[in-house]
């Protein structure tokens, strides 16, 4: 099938973002208070919009996070990308090929627009995303897993649910492809295929998503 449009996630799958985030997520986490491990924020809040980690920590021990954790957690995490940041292996590889094939595509992220455009200058995608193919779970009421941010990002770029493909790697990201009608296909790279069992189809590298987009 060729699709209208690609709708590709963003930590994880265009940039190399995950391990540092949930590194320094864990021991913000830990450090005030709730302790929590890399593999604990891999599996609770990857893919998530930051009100999630909010919402799961005040439900696990009653307490709120303080108001600037946000600004904190970001400042340490913003500055940590100019340093190891890289691009998911692979990708411009991938967009190259969307575009020599004239495929629409966009990013549709839960991290905020800030979070989306520092991670693509710092790893040079930004030519490849303009403002009108970047839209964050900031655009809508909901982030994943509902399908609100697939959604709008489809009508603004101007296709029809059906007629997408999305790439993520989260479990959140391909529930919420799925609540929006859309294909996915599911990165392995850094999760346990069994936790994107609800996938279209799965792949473990930039290539093989290369090949599949024939």
């Amino acid at each position: 099938m060729r699709y209208d449009l690609i709708l590709f996630d963003n930590d994880g799958v265009l940039v190399d973002s995950e391990p540092i985030s949930n590194r320094h997520l864990a021991a913000y986490l830990t450090e005030l208070g709730h302790p929590t491990t890399y593999d604990e924020s891999l599996r609770d809040y990857m893919g998530a919009a930051m009100h999630r980690v909010h919402d799961i920590v005040l439900a696990r021990t009653g307490k709120r996070l303080p108001v600037d954790f946000d600004d904190v957690f970001h400042a340490r995490v913003f500055a940590a990308f100019e340093e190891e940041l890289r691009p998911v292996p692979g990708v411009e590889g991938v967009l190259e090929k969307l575009i020599a094939d004239g495929v629409p595509y966009c990013v549709a992220s839960s991290g905020s627009h800030e979070r989306i455009r520092v991670g693509h200058r710092v790893t040079g995608l930004d030519r490849w995303f303009d403002d009108d193919r970047i839209f964050s779970s900031q655009d809508v009421g909901r982030g994943k897993p509902a399908p609100d941010l697939f959604l709008y990002a489809a009508e603004r770029m101007g296709a029809a649910p059906e007629r997408c493909l999305v790439v993520e790697d989260s479990p959140l990201g391909v529930q919420a492809a799925r609540a929006a009608r859309m294909d996915v296909y599911g990165f392995t790279a850094m999760t346990p295929p069994e936790r994107l069992a609800g996938a279209t189809q799965l792949f473990s590298s930039m290539g093989e998503l290369a090949d599949l987009l024939v």
